[in-house]
């Protein structure tokens, strides 16, 4: 059984005080149980050189994860001189998650920067990440619009994401660290409210899946994300 009888299509409890960091332009803590991450959107009038007279902005985002966000203390990317790999896969993935639902155009000539810092981390750090970012991009670009910078919001639709996984033939929404650890079948979906899937990430760990497991996962998870657009909605509004 799930910790606090939590039933297998049921996400974990989510908490969000936004404006956490008084010098970001949009930013929250978010919490999906234990999992907590620190979410930031930076506006800079500045774009990469190759995107230079092209009349498009850019979103781009960073990930890390604090040394004490997890039982074994996690060791620091400056101790190497450079980032993990999976740090820039995550990274990358919350970035390109990001750009499906912004108009770069609308932003011509800025660039937002995504930062998700992971403060404790109990399984769904990426997915976590994602929807505080979210949250974060949507913060600032209400600031941006409320001063005049931006004349047009350039969001296009809500995005949300969250794990899955296949634990002893069965499917489970919204994985802890306990669970994810020992499922046969771990992944990942991203979605927006309106447009489609933005991603999927599935990996047999210990067994492999089949279509009809891969058909159940994204229509729980679909059902379970709604609940994540409605409190984006509600925080950023």
């Amino acid at each position: 059984m799930r910790n606090f009888n939590r039933k297998k299509n049921q996400i974990r409890e989510i908490t969000v005080e936004k404006n956490y960091i008084s010098n970001a332009h949009g930013s929250c803590l978010i919490s999906f149980g234990n999992t907590k991450v620190i979410c930031t959107a930076t506006l800079e009038k500045d774009i990469p050189s190759w995107l230079k007279n092209s009349g498009s902005g850019w979103l781009t985002a960073e990930y890390s994860m604090l040394p004490a966000s997890t039982t074994k203390r996690n060791i620091r990317n400056t101790k190497f001189g450079k980032q993990s790999s999976r740090s820039i896969e995550i990274q990358r993935l919350i970035g390109r998650s990001l750009r499906n639902i912004i108009d770069l155009k609308k932003i011509s000539g800025y660039q937002f920067l995504i930062d998700c810092d992971v403060i404790e981390a109990d399984g769904g750090t990426r997915t976590v990440s994602i929807n505080g970012a979210y949250i974060a991009l949507g913060l600032a670009v209400k600031k941006f619009i409320d001063g005049g910078v931006l004349v047009e919001n350039p969001i296009k639709d809500f995005l949300g994401a969250i794990s899955c996984g296949i634990l002893d033939g069965e499917i489970f929404v919204d994985l802890d660290y306990k669970e994810d650890s020992r499922a046969d079948v771990d992944a990942n979906f991203v979605f927006t409210k309106n447009s489609g899937i933005a991603e999927i990430q599935i990996s047999a760990e210990k067994n492999t899946f089949n279509q009809d497991s891969t058909v159940k996962m994204i229509s729980y998870c679909q059902k379970a994300v709604e609940k994540i657009f409605k409190l984006q909605k509600k925080i950023i509004s």
